[in-house]
């Protein structure tokens, strides 16, 4: 089998030669996807913008200097993680996407995720949100329930996905940076496994096959500081082994 950095040397060779769709007449360059091989996550932003359009790079605009300001908030250093766009050609005057367009370079994206294989995919906005969703058959709320779902962790079934503000939502909106800052340093918590995992009852109900896997990857390997287990554990209050992480009581667990 080919080694994933061929692979995708191989797909961003397909993506540069692209004009599937009427955005190869106005580009000036396609961006491919850049970053970490194997990381534990996978950025999704929306479509290049002008600055990296005439560079052929990932987040080097002012969006991009927002985004470094809010890894680094987290403790998430940027070469770890792999960052990508969900339509590969700028959007003439920074418009929406169209959905044409979307369909004509969603094949990219899917190879993408498929060679990366991250363990959390993390789309930025509304556009990259929805198509994340949409692939993963995860329920889409209308848009004025939308900012509903950011910085909230799913799992599809298949795929962890924390939907995330876009960076540039600060460009517009500074009041943005208190909530996004919050949601973006999450990824900091979801950069580790929970410390108690290896010896915790609900590892052992999964491996026994008595606990559904979402138990398993939205905390011990996803947001564990919401774990009522865990809160419980770190100020030594005794919690009974067949206790949920949200605290609830399985009985049919009890040993």
């Amino acid at each position: 089998m080919k080694d994933v950095a061929i692979q995708i040397k191989e797909l961003n060779k397909k993506i540069k030669i692209c004009n599937k769709c009427r955005l190869s007449e106005t580009r000036i360059n396609i961006v491919c996807g850049q970053g970490e091989l194997h990381p534990r996550f996978m950025l999704i932003a929306q479509a290049p913008g002008e600055n990296e359009d005439k560079k052929g790079q990932m987040f080097i605009g002012p969006s991009g200097k927002i985004l470094d300001e809010l890894l680094e908030t987290a403790k998430i250093n940027r070469k770890n993680v792999y960052m990508t766009n969900l339509v590969k050609c700028m959007l003439p005057k920074c418009r929406k996407p169209k959905l044409d367009e979307i369909d004509s370079c969603k094949e990219y994206l899917d190879r993408e995720i498929e060679l990366i294989n991250p363990e959390f995919l993390i789309p930025l906005g509304y556009y990259a949100i929805r198509y994340t969703f949409e692939k993963y058959s995860v329920y889409i709320p209308e848009k004025s329930e939308f900012p509903q779902v950011f910085g909230k962790l799913v799992w599809s079934g298949i795929k962890k996905i924390l939907p995330l503000k876009h960076p540039a939502s600060i460009l517009y909106n500074k009041e943005y940076r208190e909530r996004m800052t919050k949601n973006y340093k999450k990824l900091k918590i979801l950069s580790q496994d929970c410390k108690w995992y290896n010896v915790c009852p609900m590892k052992t109900f999964y491996e026994k096959g008595l606990l559904n896997r979402k138990w398993i990857e939205l905390y011990c390997k996803g947001y564990w500081k919401e774990c009522v287990r865990y809160q419980m554990e770190e100020k030594g209050e005794f919690h009974p082994d067949y206790m949920l992480a949200d605290g609830s009581i399985d009985e049919n667990l009890r040993m």
